[in-house]
């Protein structure tokens, strides 16, 4: 495959394994063969050969191609951030254990040696 022609998903070589189910949903047999083949010739990813393998034998059982696959799959990781951001109010309050021991059963104290 030459530098100049195009993939049918843009931006191919960096979508995470996980994302690809969806985002090859809509292609044909014709279009999973073109990436399977940049992949085997290019980065040659273990998991994206099986996806893109197994859609193909989706293809060839008589799977469609299905809408959809063009956007970011919903469950993507995106940039934004999400939960509850560190607050100081409602942060446990600061705990210092002892260095040693029970704090129900102090020791002694420290002893210079026998006999003091």
């Amino acid at each position: 495959m030459s530098a100049g022609e195009d993939l049918p998903i843009p931006d191919w070589d960096q979508q995470p394994a996980g994302s690809l189910p969806h985002r090859i949903r809509s292609l044909d047999s014709d279009g999973v063969r073109t990436l399977l083949r940049h992949e085997e010739s290019h980065a040659d990813r273990p998991a994206v050969r099986q996806v893109l393998t197994a859609r193909l034998e989706e293809l060839a059982s008589g799977a469609e191609p299905a809408s959809g696959g063009e956007n970011e799959p919903s469950d993507a990781a995106s940039g934004s951030r999400h939960g509850s951001p560190v607050d100081p109010a409602t942060a446990a309050p600061p705990r210092h254990d002892p260095p040693h021991g029970n704090p129900r059963q102090p020791g002694e104290g420290y002893r210079q040696g026998p006999g003091t």
